[in-house]
């Protein structure tokens, strides 16, 4: 018997919704992850995108467990000396809740071109509304 492997072509993609809230950052991320990389599927191959688009919505209404929302550090860099820059989770939440799901998204994904891909999958929205109703996506529970 021939091992399948899908080809780009042939991937079926379907549209899921997440609501964020009352849920644990880790746990919607770890999700959202799975399902954008397509491990959900019977026709997973690592080397192909097969995964689904994710639409995340709520996501000012995030949570986080343990002391977190305080010691948690979100770090950038603007590239020059002592260009060092952090934030705490509570000032990211309260400035872009948006980037907080997708840093801790994308750091669950592969760190290369097909990784790149998989992630622009991703829809994250602050509020419950959200612009991809033409695509009906199909609501899941975590």
């Amino acid at each position: 018997m021939k091992t399948y492997y899908a080809k780009p072509g042939e991937v079926e993609r379907e549209w899921l919704l997440i609501d964020g809230e009352d849920q644990v950052l880790g746990r919607v991320a770890a999700k959202a992850a799975h399902i954008l990389r397509g491990k959900h599927k019977p026709q997973y191959t690592p080397h192909v995108d097969t995964g689904d688009f994710v639409i995340i919505v709520n996501a000012d209404k995030i949570r986080v467990t343990g002391n977190k929302a305080k010691d948690k550090k979100y770090y950038r860099h603007s590239g020059f000396p002592g260009g060092l820059k952090s934030e705490s989770f509570e000032e990211a939440m309260a400035k872009h809740p948006e980037r907080v799901i997708e840093h801790a998204v994308k750091g669950m994904l592969p760190k290369n071109t097909l990784g790149r891909a998989q992630g622009m999958k991703l829809k994250v929205y602050a509020g419950p509304d959200h612009p991809h109703a033409a695509q009906k996506p199909r609501k899941i529970e975590l």
